[in-house]
């Protein structure tokens, strides 16, 4: 598909699904309409079709967005940093050891004092099942208490950057991405999400749970494939399905990654944590108990060891329909995706990667800016 012109874009914009995104945060894509969801891929479309043609967007300068990382990050580290820049604002990236939360400090306590005095603030805090998304909320809940008590009127937007249940900045820039391969309508496409083997660590489920919660929104056939004891959370398996039935999609589990392959035309193979492990690191975090996170680790690995042969591999690809190959990355090469595989479609990974930039300045820009559309026009015609 042709990259239409930033002008052409905006023009296509609407002026009142734009101004509907003033004051949201994106803490979970299933609990957003479909069509904020859209609006916020046209918005990144947006925004980078002005970058390639040059055109700043420095919106908010002298504000400062942080983004707070209870694991480590380089892709979203760097999308936020990227984004926050291009919009002229500050970013601060701390790791969360820096702060007081170990030392009891709550997460609506971190809120407010982040909150006071940032102009944006991301989270990630993905490994632990059932705490990510919480604290995310009460941290968002923490800035809101503050900011109407001290009757201030700032708008301070909350991206979740990943949680222990949803990616919504990585699968969003998937969508956007899958936009663009496919013209812009993915009804009907054939996507595989697969577990891949990895002798790294227990993954978090949440990029496999945004991607089948999402994906199906759209119209899409998804397959999930993964082997005994690596299931996703109940309630996502039911959203998914909810979400397929309701859009003309469809959803369908299997335990074989050669039937998700068959005559799909898209593959993302993914490594998680087996479910039952991930339940039991739970309550090892709850109790601080490092020796016991560290056997949870080895086992998840161990068993992990038993699914080699779960790879994306020359001749996995050859039971597609010439599928193009998506990774949140990075992938373990010779694991999760062969090494030529990977080579394949190295650059289009890069594009893939890079669109997660622009969905978080569709994010920022579309939360904070109530006359945004307004304010691109001028800067387009300058």
């Amino acid at each position: 598909m042709a990259a239409k012109r930033a002008a052409d874009l905006l023009d296509d914009l609407r002026e009142e699904r734009v101004a509907a995104l003033h004051g949201s945060s994106l803490l979970r894509t299933r609990d957003a309409p479909r069509e904020t969801l859209e609006t916020i891929c046209e918005l990144a479309e947006l925004f980078l079709a002005l970058d390639r043609e040059r055109v700043r967007t420095p919106l908010f300068r002298e504000q400062l967005f942080w983004a707070l990382f209870f694991d480590s990050s380089t892709r979203t580290k760097s999308s936020w940093c990227g984004a926050a820049s291009r919009l002229g604002a500050h970013p601060v990236v701390v790791d969360a050891a820096t702060t007081q939360v170990s030392h009891g400090e709550t997460a609506e306590e971190t809120g407010a004092m982040l909150g006071m005095n940032a102009h944006a603030l991301g989270i990630r805090h993905d490994l632990i099942l059932g705490e990510g998304q919480e604290f995310i909320r009460r941290a968002k809940a923490g800035i809101d208490d503050y900011l109407e008590r001290s009757l201030d009127d700032r708008v301070v937007p909350m991206v979740n950057l990943q949680c222990d249940d949803d990616h919504p900045t990585q699968t969003m820039a998937d969508l956007c991405w899958l936009r663009e391969l496919f013209g812009g309508d993915l009804a009907g496409r054939r996507i595989a999400v697969s577990w891949a083997y990895s002798p790294t660590y227990a993954k978090p489920l949440s990029v496999p749970q945004g991607l089948i919660t999402l994906l199906p929104r759209f119209g899409a056939r998804v397959r999930l494939a993964h082997p005994e004891g690596y299931s996703l959370l109940p309630e996502t398996l039911a959203a998914a399905d909810a979400a397929a039935r309701e859009s003309g999609g469809s959803f369908e589990v299997t335990g074989s990654m050669d039937e998700a392959f068959a005559d799909a035309e898209v593959v993302y193979p993914k490594s998680w944590g087996p479910y039952d492990l991930m339940l039991e690191r739970v309550a090892a975090n709850r109790a601080a108990d490092r020796e016991a996170l560290a056997a949870i680790e080895r086992r998840a690995l161990e068993r992990n060891a038993g699914h080699r042969d779960w790879i994306c591999d020359e001749r996995r690809m050859g039971l597609t329909r010439g599928a193009h190959y998506l990774h949140c990355l990075p992938a373990d090469i010779g694991a999760e995706v062969s090494a030529g595989v990977h080579e394949t479609f190295r650059y289009a990974l890069a594009g893939q990667a890079n669109r997660k930039v622009y969905v978080i300045m569709a994010l920022l820009a579309g939360a904070k800016e109530p006359e945004l559309l307004e304010r691109l026009r001028r800067r387009l015609s300058r």
